[in-house]
């Protein structure tokens, strides 16, 4: 029999303003699994953040930790949070790596050990005697980490955590969490806007849209299979075809198609097509830089195509104005179905 969630909400909603801003129906943590919520911003993430670590209580509904009723106690006593900003007092590295610690009266010598030690795992070990103010922001993030870490929680609460990090500074944060977190084994609730983060750190995703649980699954399910065109736009499909024009992409298929813009790739107007592509005609409306290549955006009949050339562009599109014909090309292979209806999206497992 396998063991009961480490974390699992039931039927919650929570109400403010005389409006519904979370509904979620069921959402269970497994023990030593990294759950990911992604969604834009205003989608309810940190609501929902809220309420499993019992910082808000919900208008209807349970949380339930290792499969009973919790109280804020409970959760509080197996979990740990980071939040988007680190919030650290106006004192040294090593005071405030042992701030929970000493909070729950851990005697002195063994915070210092406890915190010591994770702040040399995170990387910031030689920092310990800095006033915490005069930190970096990545510093300040792997010390908030290492007070957070040093509680040995059961349960990790992370609100948007890379979010004010460079993407160098990021990438590096991203990958010692991962390593941090296989290592001791503690689950994680990581509240995201960034499918990236998600899709490197989570073994599940659940995605949020308007404050509504819409699709929930292991990662590469939800990352490859979108339930319903708002999930689809979240996970980076950013064109999503209308059942007409998708059945020219796959003749008899009975829904939208959705496609990220790199498996569609732009060509001279009259360009032929190729076996594995749908290529289609439509104008251009406006071509943005992007580093390494180029976003271009077309339409169709009053809907807009998303698509990937070359940056520098070349010569052809570069004397190309918006209203001018484009042929876009579609890849079949990579295409993915999208529910028309909430009916028609996946059971949320």
């Amino acid at each position: 029999m396998s063991p009961p969630p480490l974390i699992e909400l039931r039927g919650i909603v929570v109400e403010a303003g005389g409006r519904t801003i979370l509904d979620v129906p069921r959402l269970a943590l497994g023990p030593k699994r990294t759950t990911a919520v992604l969604g834009a911003n205003g989608a309810g993430k940190t609501t929902l953040l809220r309420v499993a670590g019992a910082l808000t209580r919900p208008t209807a509904g349970e949380v339930l930790l290792d499969g009973r009723a919790a109280t804020a106690a409970s959760i509080r006593r197996v979990s740990a949070a980071v939040l988007q900003r680190p919030l650290l007092r106006r004192a040294t590295v090593q005071e405030n790596a042992e701030t929970g610690l000493r909070f729950h009266r851990v005697p002195r010598p063994e915070a210092r050990r406890r915190a010591s030690e994770w702040l040399d795992r995170l990387g910031v070990g030689h920092l310990t005697g800095r006033p915490a103010h005069t930190l970096s922001a990545g510093e300040a993030q792997r010390v908030s980490l290492a007070r957070a870490l040093a509680l040995s929680p059961r349960l990790l609460l992370l609100d948007e955590p890379f979010s004010n990090l460079d993407a160098p500074t990021r990438g590096e944060l991203i990958v010692d969490l991962g390593e941090v977190l296989a290592a001791t084994g503690a689950a994680a609730l990581l509240v995201t806007h960034d499918r990236h983060e998600a899709a490197a750190l989570a073994d599940r995703i659940a995605i949020l849209h308007g404050g509504e649980l819409r699709q929930d699954g292991p990662t590469a399910e939800v990352w490859g299979h979108p339930a319903d065109p708002d999930c689809a736009r979240i996970l980076g499909y950013d064109t999503v075809l209308e059942t007409d024009l998708a059945r020219r992409v796959l003749p008899g298929t009975p829904h939208r198609l959705a496609l990220r813009s790199e498996d569609c790739a732009v060509a001279p107007p009259g360009a032929a097509a190729n076996g594995s592509s749908l290529t289609i005609e439509a104008e251009l409306r406006r071509v943005i830089p992007l580093g390494s290549t180029s976003r271009v955006i077309a339409e169709l009949d009053g809907r807009r195509l998303l698509a990937t050339a070359p940056a520098p562009a070349p010569a052809w599109l570069a004397r190309l104005r918006p209203g001018d014909p484009i042929a876009v090309r579609l890849e079949r292979e990579h295409a993915r179905p999208v529910a028309d209806t909430a009916a028609e999206r996946p059971a949320l497992s």
